[in-house]
């Protein structure tokens, strides 16, 4: 299959096919045989007979004179003694048709016959060797009986034939000199014998088409397919392996007979072709260098054969775009695209996996990718905050230290609900900065009015990042929260747990050391703060467990570490000159 078409044969000579038999040739003196006398022809020689034993259900076509045929052939006496037989040598006798190369009666007997067919015929010594026979092997004046079976046809005239039995109802793109093709094939002579067969090899052939890569019939037949195509083409010697043939499973002078169907097809000169499917129609930003994406997607080959699917792992492919992380053309086809978007990238072989392939993905093959991005952001991206309503009275602003309530309702770029308040029944309740919640929500709350609503977009790397949450959030996923603040009540200032509401009294180490032995123990201080804090005289910061926050505040005051704390020990905050720590 992969070379050139052998040179035309060359005519016959005069002691070449100038017979029926060539093993006879050696022992005939003349290129020709004299003609028979009349009257040498014996009363009983009789006419040409010729008996169909065998006629296939479908002839397209029949020898008629000037046909090149290719037969096997059994040669008999009367009696059944064999003579000659095509089978023995192990090749069929080619010949043309009605050209004198054969004797007289074999030249009538083959005319008509169809590929297959199988005829007895009994030629007569005037339409065979006469009244001379040739010596040695057929006697003077000998009835001749030949069991011919016709294996093959052509007509130096012919053309490269081409039978669609199948071609898809769309077809974007034909097959043209110099594009790069992959198709499967059964090959056959004539009569059906399979000679080569790619689907047996479990390998498509690949080749360019048109430029001598092929022998020259394949190279016709093979132009203006598509892909999915399926057809027959039929290919005479002289453009196919010619009257030497492929000095192995081809013999020469054969027709071949090619059952293709196209699987692939591209030009080296091809880029990426795109076929937008669904763009939404707000897209505030298209997808550039540098941003990463997570999409799902649908990997093909041009025939439709699945090599791949994010869908069926059910997780997306999330990548950098346009740093080299994915296939060129995968790169290329990427880029410009908005959330929510499906698009079909088709990728040639040059920008994918190249002539070797990968996994399931054969060597030259062309990629068709359906694509549908779920979410994209860049790593430079800080929070997003739109802001939806605003009462007229906002006075005070949400700022860290801040106890918050809030609804939200979370979802993921694509509109994938995650989560919500709503549903649950009940607010959302945090300090604002401090770590109660992922960055990007604590960056997202500033700044915000009770009764506010806003949408704030918080990035992977300003939320759950490259490992998100298990069975709730993906990896690497941009969280979309929309926000309404209900309550605010305003934290201490920073660094600070408690603060007083009025004057501090001077002798407070006494007050809470109420037994006067000179300790404050945590049942002791607990006690204390209490206290203050049910008669309005100090404040806890808001959103922290009381028990929490006053242990914190004693361990802090009990420098040794004992459980106790001393007057040596005690200070309020504004007497540290140095330390920083959360307490009185």
């Amino acid at each position: 299959m992969a070379g050139p078409a052998a040179a035309r044969r060359r005519g016959p000579g005069c002691g070449s096919l100038l017979l029926l038999l060539p093993a006879l040739l050696e022992s005939w003196a003349a290129c020709q045989a004299p003609p028979v006398p009349a009257a040498e022809i014996p009363p009983d020689g009789g006419e040409l007979g010729v008996e169909r034993r065998f006629v296939p259900e479908s002839c397209p076509r029949a020898v008629r004179p000037g046909d090149f045929v290719r037969y096997h052939y059994l040669g008999a006496f009367p009696d059944g003694t064999r003579f000659d037989s095509s089978y023995d040598r192990g090749s069929t006798f080619n010949v043309f048709v009605g050209k004198g190369q054969l004797i007289a009666g074999m030249d009538q007997a083959l005319v008509g016959m169809c590929v297959n067919e199988r005829r007895f015929v009994k030629i007569p010594p005037k339409l065979a060797y006469g009244s001379e026979g040739v010596a040695g092997v057929i006697p003077p004046n000998a009835v001749l009986h030949f069991d011919v079976l016709l294996v093959d046809l052509w007509n130096s005239e012919d053309e490269v034939q081409v039978q669609t039995y199948f071609r898809p109802e769309k077809c974007p793109r034909t097959v043209q000199v110099s594009d790069f093709v992959r198709y499967h094939y059964n090959g056959t002579f004539l009569d059906g014998t399979l000679f080569d067969s790619s689907h047996n090899r479990m390998r498509t052939y690949d080749t360019y088409v048109g430029i001598g890569w092929l022998i020259p019939g394949m190279d016709q037949g093979l132009l203006g397919m598509c892909v999915g195509e399926k057809r027959i083409i039929t290919i005479p010697p002289f453009l196919a392996y010619g009257e030497d043939g492929d000095g192995k499973e081809i013999p020469g002078q054969a027709s071949l007979v090619f059952d293709v169907v196209l699987l692939d097809l591209h030009n080296p000169k091809d880029g990426i072709a795109i076929e937008n499917q669904l763009v939404p129609e707000s897209c505030e930003r298209r997808s550039q260098t540098g941003d990463f994406l997570r999409y799902h997607y649908n990997g093909t080959l041009l025939d439709g054969t699945l090599f791949d699917s994010s869908y069926l792992r059910n997780h997306t492919y999330d990548t950098y775009v346009g740093k080299g992380y994915v296939i060129a053309g995968m790169d290329e086809g990427l880029l410009g695209v908005c959330t929510g978007e499906k698009r079909r990238i088709i990728i040639p072989p040059h920008l994918g996996y190249g002539e070797e392939g990968r996994g399931k993905i054969p060597g030259s093959a062309v990629l068709v990718f359906d694509i549908h991005v779920v979410d994209f952001h860049n790593p430079s991206d800080s929070v997003s905050i739109t802001v939806h309503y605003k009462p007229s009275n906002c006075t005070e602003l949400s700022k860290k230290g801040d106890y918050l309530k809030y609804h939200y309702n979370a979802s993921l770029l694509d509109g994938t609900l995650l989560d919500s308040t709503h549903s649950l029944g009940r607010t959302y309740n945090i300090v604002l900065g401090s770590g109660q919640v992922v960055l990007g929500m604590d960056m997202g709350l500033q700044d915000m009015c009770v009764g506010e609503r806003r949408t704030v977009v918080i990035p992977p790397h300003l939320g759950y990042g490259e490992d998100g949450v298990e069975g709730e959030v993906p990896g690497s996923a941009v969280l979309v929260f929309d926000v309404e603040l209900l309550e605010l009540v305003s934290g201490l200032p920073e660094g600070y747990m408690f603060v007083w509401n009025g004057e501090v009294s001077p002798n407070l180490f006494e007050e809470i050391d109420q037994n006067h032995d000179g300790e404050v123990l945590l049942e002791e201080f607990s006690e204390y703060i209490q206290t203050q804090v049910d008669t309005g005289k100090g404040k806890l910061a808001p959103g922290f467990d009381f028990e929490k926050i006053v242990k914190n505040m004693f361990t802090n005051q009990d420098r040794d570490g004992n459980g106790k704390v001393t007057a040596e020990e005690f200070k309020l905050k504004d007497q540290e000159a140095k330390e920083e720590h959360d307490e009185l």
